[in-house]
């Protein structure tokens, strides 16, 4: 992803701190305080420029929804979105690396992941940076609850390939795959920025579902 520079991201962030989280390694105390209930809480892990997160709150308000992105440049798109959509109550917007997961949520806490469009990083000495490497799935495995499920998209066949091994070498269980979404096109699928631009090419968007075994 080339990113535009947004001199002014830094401020404008700073402006919203009640729906981008400044330093969430600081919350300490569970996320349920934060949004001042019970309900699940699900993470997009590189949440881009905001559009399936926050389509995912808007969605469903009984859920509680947190989008993780590195870039400045980035989470600004996002940040912007939300303010736009009025700030929904279940949305957090977190500016961190991926890598941090165990550092920001509790063992056990959250109820899914997401995986949307992720860098398929092709060459494969960099293939611990893929986020479907062990390496992550160790830290996904962490903080989810027993049962709670990873959902990955990508329109990129060879790194969909490479996690459904990644994933079933790990042990996990498989549950949905699609290799073609849209060709069957569920109705509750929430679309990101890459996804409408693919599929309007006429590229198949690869799914799949996954848990960990309980042990």
């Amino acid at each position: 992803m080339r990113l535009r520079n947004k001199p002014w991201a830094r401020e404008y962030m700073a402006e919203h701190p009640d729906i981008l989280i400044a330093e969430p390694e600081k919350i300490g105390a569970g996320w349920s305080t934060v949004f001042n209930n019970e309900n699940p809480i699900q993470v997009e892990v590189g949440t881009g420029m905001g559009q399936f997160i926050i389509g995912m709150a808007l969605a469903n308000p009984s859920i509680n929804y947190i989008g993780i992105e590195h870039f400045d440049n980035v989470i600004v798109s996002a940040l912007e979105k939300a303010v736009e959509a009025g700030k929904p109550s279940n949305l957090r917007l977190f500016r961190v690396n991926g890598k941090e997961l165990t550092e920001l949520f509790a063992p056990n806490e959250l109820d899914r992941i997401y995986l949307n469009f992720s860098d398929p990083w092709p060459k494969t000495r960099h293939a611990k940076r893929r986020l479907t490497h062990e390496t992550f799935l160790r830290l996904y495995e962490e903080v989810l609850k027993p049962h709670g499920e990873i959902h990955f998209k990508t329109d990129n066949r060879s790194l969909f390939e490479y996690s459904l091994i990644s994933m079933t070498d790990y042990g996990m269980k498989l549950g949905l795959v699609s290799l073609d979404l849209h060709a069957e096109m569920p109705e509750d699928n929430i679309m990101t920025e890459y996804e409408e631009k693919f599929s309007a090419k006429g590229q198949p968007i690869y799914r799949l579902e996954a848990q960990f075994k309980t042990k």
